[in-house]
């Protein structure tokens, strides 16, 4: 495994909240460069079993030679039927780290940094679908600034969407290098970074999915667990943590509520901590990366 394909963000403190069996199964939803998943199988003894899900292929090449060890190429959205498909259908722990990996955001051809000139792309899985450039050439103004302000959650859309589509008239935006010339001119001069991180960052949560991909992985998770299982979740921005924390709340991706019919709670999960965990200082020291993480923990309630 390459050393840089990816750091793993709050290790200890994931493997801790997960509070593993040695003889237990477990599944590391977002293996990328597999630092999460080796630890959990340390804790693991013969008995154990880890099935660690990717949908980019270029990961699978950090899969541990280990027959405690199944990798599952497969989106995470789809972890209930590809687990029950190997036979399983209860486990004991879900991890999922939220987070692109830094193989993603320094492979410059993969398109996901505004910091290297390449095509734009940021497909998490490069073998199919809709690319970036795909969505910036073809989208109308209305659907670009909804994304933009939903998922990029950034001011004065329009504007945004209105230098896009005046530049792509011209000829079709193909690179990043040329995305970010078109929003020159809407792009503050006092933090280009942050803008652009917003934006870049908008693009690939409509190109992959993200927030349904979310969604349908915490649905699935829950009917996963065997009661008593945890579900330790890594999320980086605050659109991701709302939901995590609306489902770890509730049960529910919306955070409502249920009750029976003498007005007592029916939530099938319960928080284990009630606020998030983040990474320490020296943590964020050695990987700056893992400043805006914030790690959630749920138990599924006995039925």
């Amino acid at each position: 495994m390459s050393e840089t394909y990816h750091i793993p963000v709050l290790l200890e403190e994931a493997v801790e909240q997960l509070s593993i069996r040695p003889d237990g199964v477990y599944v590391d939803l977002t293996f990328g460069g597999g630092g999460h998943s080796r630890r959990i199988l340390s804790e693991l003894s013969s008995r154990g079993r880890l099935y660690s899900l990717d949908q980019d292929p270029d990961a699978r090449v950090n899969a541990p030679d280990d027959e405690r060890f199944t990798f599952v190429e497969s989106n995470f959205r789809f972890v209930r039927g590809a687990l029950r498909s190997r036979g399983v259908d209860r486990v004991d722990g879900i991890l999922a780290d939220l987070g692109v990996s830094s193989h993603h955001f320094d492979t410059a051809e993969r398109g996901f940094s505004f910091r290297s000139d390449a095509a734009l792309d940021m497909r998490m899985n490069n073998r199919g679908g809709r690319t970036a450039a795909d969505i910036v050439n073809s989208y109308t103004n209305d659907a670009l600034c909804e994304i933009f302000s939903q998922w990029g959650e950034l001011d004065t859309t329009w504007k945004i969407a209105n230098c896009i589509l005046r530049a792509r008239d011209k000829q079709p935006i193909r690179t990043t290098g040329e995305l970010i010339a078109a929003v020159e001119p809407v792009t503050p001069a006092k933090d280009p970074t942050k803008f652009l991180t917003k934006l870049f960052q908008a693009l690939r949560i409509e190109v992959n999915g993200e927030m349904e991909a979310l969604k349908m992985a915490l649905e699935q998770s829950l009917k996963l667990l065997s009661p008593g299982g945890r579900l330790v979740v890594i999320s980086y921005h605050s659109l991701e943590d709302r939901i995590v924390k609306n489902f770890m709340r509730s049960g529910n991706c919306d955070g409502r509520i249920e009750k029976d019919f003498y007005g007592r709670q029916t939530t099938p999960v319960e928080a284990v901590v009630r606020k998030p965990i983040i990474p320490t200082d020296e943590e964020t020291a050695r990987n700056p990366r893992a400043r805006s993480a914030r790690m959630r923990v749920g138990e599924k309630r006995e039925s």
